[in-house]
């Protein structure tokens, strides 16, 4: 993983909404992420610039050994929130808790590093074409100096390959001679290196036909019951989410809508805009699929640029009140484990 950061200028005033003494997450949590904000500052032109809202308050936990799917249309603020948890960008405001420990000082920072990482989406673009699939996968134990000697760092490459299905051949070649799930492997070995606790997986099957799509997801099913890993999935497709996650939570505009268990949020959405989301996927049953109730959404998407005040999905939402736009509902557990950001749940429901 790179180890550039990527820092943006935030207002003092917005780094310093979040207190230092909130008190650690239980023993069962791995991750707690907490009022977490990434702005990025937008040159508008005549010496003026504007916050471009990415992610905007927005708190989550992950427990030890789950997989939380994280789903929402393209903008959301997805893959910001991956990234930024791993501080490839710097967070404009909020707490990242990794193991009952605040991620603050650059030596916390290098050390969660070696114990969480991430896979890219695309991988055609994320493994570099001038180096052999042996030193892709060493890259990481190069970074971290995780090896004593030559043959200690060969023989943990051919280990990291053989978890994901490649062999001692295809070491020595290169990432342009492989086809596109073959690559995937080849990044998922690299993710793998450090000996990661977690993985934010950023959309790891979208560029991937779907035949190989369900092989790399079952890979990623296999791995974490061996290494005992936790995932971040981030995903497009609802179908994937549910059959890897054990917890979904649903983004709209950089803010959290709604989270809960995955069989909860597919069975029992309480968001307007989860239902909607969840009435586009497709149904292999012909009977089924007649009598489901498509619910078309109408109007543009908002800029984060200019996001409506209140709730941001209420220029779209059909059950939308002065209530709101006028503040933007809190996100509460409306239900043991099910969380919704809705001022009208419990009509709606």
């Amino acid at each position: 993983m790179s180890e550039t950061i990527i820092t943006n200028d935030a207002p003092a005033a917005v780094a310093s909404a979040v207190g230092t003494s909130a008190p650690a997450p239980d023993s069962d949590t791995l991750l707690d992420v907490r009022h977490l904000k990434q702005y990025f500052n937008i040159n508008m032109g005549f010496f003026r610039s504007k916050p471009l809202k990415a992610v905007d308050d927005v708190s989550f936990s992950i427990r030890r050994g789950e997989t939380l799917g994280l789903v929402g249309e393209s903008g959301c603020g997805k893959t910001t929130i991956g990234r930024t948890i791993l501080h490839l960008y710097k967070p404009t405001a909020g707490e990242i808790w990794y193991n009952g420990h605040r991620l603050q000082t650059a030596q916390q920072i290098q050390e969660f590093r070696k114990k969480a990482t991430m896979v890219f989406q695309d991988p055609y673009s994320s493994l570099n074409p001038r180096m052999t699939v042996s030193d892709i996968v060493a890259e990481p134990l190069d970074v971290h100096r995780l090896y004593a000697s030559k043959q200690e760092r060969e023989e943990r490459v051919l280990e990291l390959m053989g978890y994901v299905g490649l062999n001692s051949e295809h070491a020595s070649r290169y990432a342009h001679e492989f086809s596109g799930g073959q690559r995937q492997r080849i990044g998922i070995a690299r993710a793998l290196a450090v000996n990661p606790e977690f993985i934010v997986c950023d959309e790891p099957v979208s560029a991937l036909d779907v035949s190989i799509q369900a092989q790399v997801i079952n890979m990623f099913s296999d791995l974490q019951e061996k290494l005992g890993l936790t995932y971040l999935f981030i995903a497009h497709d609802l179908l994937v989410v549910r059959h890897i996650s054990d917890r979904i939570a649903v983004m709209y505009l950089g803010k959290m809508v709604e989270l809960a268990d995955a069989d909860e949020i597919y069975n029992h959405p309480l968001h307007p805009y989860s239902k909607s989301l969840l009435s586009s996927v497709p149904e292999p049953d012909p009977k089924t699929a007649r009598a489901n109730k498509r619910i078309v959404l109408h109007g543009d998407i908002p800029s984060p640029l200019n996001a409506p005040s209140g709730c941001p999905f209420r220029t779209r939402c059909p059950h939308a009140t002065e209530q709101c736009a006028a503040s933007m509902p809190d996100f509460n557990e409306v239900e043991p484990g099910h969380f919704v950001a809705c001022h009208r749940v419990s009509e709606l429901g």
